[in-house]
Parts: structure tokens; C-alpha cells; sequence
């Protein structure tokens, strides 16, 4: 029903393969993980922008941090919600399918840039806290950050104009949850070779151009942290790094799973759970790993609950 089109004008996604139970399942499961994240990561961009004792650099890129992720996971999570709770397959126009992979591809770019931004902002603290404030100023902070979104978005015009250009001769049915550039490929009549080759150099690019600082950064903290005498003090310089190191380790790993995979015929199910790391789970456990153990944002916290909570008394 769905083969030989030479041209496809919509896409029919398979989504998750089970019972009806399952989808179930899955979409409860799923949707307490987007409205936690959805809420969390909005509670952390409220308390940046309200509270003097959060206008630090490393807080503004976490707000932006936030934003995105929160911007990233509505891409592609409410569409796969919809999915789980539809009798047959979900349908999307060819112009949906290329917003939604320009906008997701986009916003992660600009997510892994503003990571590796985040690290040098903690290089220049750990090893250089006397030159912080004028190295790491208002005015560098802003323009890393529209920087980041530029680029994010000017890079991956091309990638997205290309995948769209080819031939989806073979099939219009994507054995995924959103629009997936992997997948479209495998539905492609085209030879695109080249064009196949470049994204995937475009995407070794991004990766590893954003990692190589951030393993730069955390190298020269780890040797500063190293030649401070006393434990306690190494343990107080190590905190203020732990959290994004952490997320870096996850963020990385599961985008490196994902993107950097020169055979897009990768087993569907791969696929759907890289995917699901990337969109369900690490949006999840971020602003969970960036505030829980941060004694000033906590403490923020409590205080700004205290006061709603006075007005709420009064």
C-alpha cells in the first residue's frame, strides 16, 4: 500500500512495535519523563532570571541549557506520545518531517556547543579564579550564547536540504518514532554516496569540534585540582565541575551512539532506544544532575518556596 512512490509527500512512522498494553505503558512512562523535565528545566530558567545570587555566568548558560533541552524534547516527544495512542501508524507531511529534523538537529547542535562553552567556563574558574569575572564577563557570556544558537542553526541547513533533495522511491513508511535522517536514507532510491559520506563528516565535526574542549578544559582541571594540598580543598574545586562533567559523560556517550554511524542500516531497535536516551532520558536526569547537589541553587530553592509560600499564608 505504502511502496514504489517516486515521490513521497508524507511519512507514515511505525513507532514502537508491541500491544496495545505496552503503548500504554509507554506513554505514561514517557510523558511522567517529559512533564518532569518540562517542569524542572522551567523551574531552574525561573530561578536564574529572579535571583541576583544565580547571575553568574555558569547559571546563564545552564538557563540556556535549559531552554534548549526543553525546546529539543517538544520537537519530537509530544509526536511520539501521539503515536503511542493511536490505533494505527502516525502520518506526517514531508514539510513536517524536514521542520522537525531541521529544528531537532539545530537545537542539539546548539546543546553540544553550549556544553563545550559550559566546560571552558569551568576551566577559567578552577584554574584561572583570579581573572574569572573579566575573562568570563557579561558581555563574552552573551555572545557565546548567540553564537551558539547561530551556528546550531546556520550548520544544519545544508545537512537537511540535502536529505530532503534525495528520491524516497523505496518506501514512505520510517521504522521510527520522528524523522530520522538514518532512516530516510534507507528509504532513498538515490546512490548518494558523497552526499551520505559529507553528513556523516558534518557530524564528526560537530561532535568531536565541541568534545575537544571540553577534554581540553576538564584536562587542565583535573591537574590543577591534582596540586591542591589539602582534600577538602581538591573536593570543593572538583563540585563545581561534577555536575557537568557528569552530564557531558551521558550527553556524549548517548549522541556518539547515535549520530556517528557511517552504516545508517543500524537495527531499528538500536536505533529507537539511542534515540530514547537522547530524548526521553538524559532531558530527564539533567536538571536533576545540575541542581541537586548544588548547595546555592538549592538554597535559592528553598528560599523562593519559603516566600510563595508566605504569600500563598498571607
Amino acid at each position: 500500500m505504502l511502496k514504489n512512490y517516486s515521490s513521497a509527500t508524507e511519512f507514515y512512522f511505525l513507532g514502537f512495535p508491541g500491544s496495545k498494553e505496552l503503548h500504554n505503558i509507554l506513554f505514561a512512562t514517557f510523558f511522567f519523563f517529559y512533564s518532569v523535565s518540562l517542569i524542572a528545566n522551567m523551574v531552574i530558567i525561573f530561578m536564574v532570571c529572579i535571583d541576583n545570587r544565580l547571575q553568574s555566568p555558569m547559571y546563564f548558560f545552564l538557563g540556556h541549557l535549559s531552554v534548549l533541552e526543553m525546546l529539543t524534547t517538544t520537537v519530537t516527544v509530544p509526536l511520539m506520545l501521539w503515536g503511542l495512542l493511536l490505533p494505527g501508524m502516525l502520518v506526517v507531511s514531508l514539510t513536517a518531517c524536514c521542520t522537525q529534523l531541521y529544528l531537532y538537529l539545530s537545537l542539539g547542535t546548539s546543546e553540544l556547543l553550549l556544553f563545550a562553552a559550559m566546560a571552558v567556563d569551568r576551566y577559567v574558574a578552577v584554574c584561572n579564579p583570579l581573572r574569572y569575572t573579566i575573562i568570563m564577563n557579561s558581555h563574552t557570556c552573551l555572545w557565546v550564547v548567540i553564537a551558539s544558537w547561530v551556528f546550531g542553526f546556520l550548520f544544519q541547513i545544508w545537512p537537511v536540504y540535502a536529505t530532503f533533495h534525495l528520491s524516497f522511491c523505496k518506501s514512505n513508511v520510517l521504522d521510527h518514532f520522528y524523522c530520522d535522517g538514518g532512516q530516510l536514507f534507507k528509504l532513498s532510491c538515490d546512490k548518494g554516496r558523497f552526499t551520505e559520506l559529507m553528513l556523516f563528516l558534518m557530524s564528526i565535526f560537530v561532535l568531536f569540534g565541541s568534545l575537544m574542549p571540553t577534554i581540553i578544559s576538564y584536562t587542565y582541571i583535573i591537574s590543577t585540582i591534582l596540586k591542591i594540598p589539602s582534600g577538602s580543598g581538591r573536593w570543593k574545586a572538583f563540585s563545581t565541575c561534577a555536575s557537568h562533567f557528569t552530564c557531558v559523560v551521558i550527553g556524549y556517550s548517548s549522541s556518539l551512539f547515535l549520530y556517528v554511524k557511517l552504516n545508517h542500516t543500524q537495527a531499528a531497535e538500536y536505533n529507537r532506544v539511542a534515540s530514547l536516551m537522547v530524548l526521553v532520558v538524559n532531558p530527564f536526569l539533567n536538571p536533576f544532575i545540575f541542581t541537586l547537589r548544588n548547595d546555592k541553587f538549592t538554597e535559592v530553592f528553598r528560599d523562593v518556596m519559603r516566600s510563595c509560600y508566605q504569600l500563598l499564608k498571607d
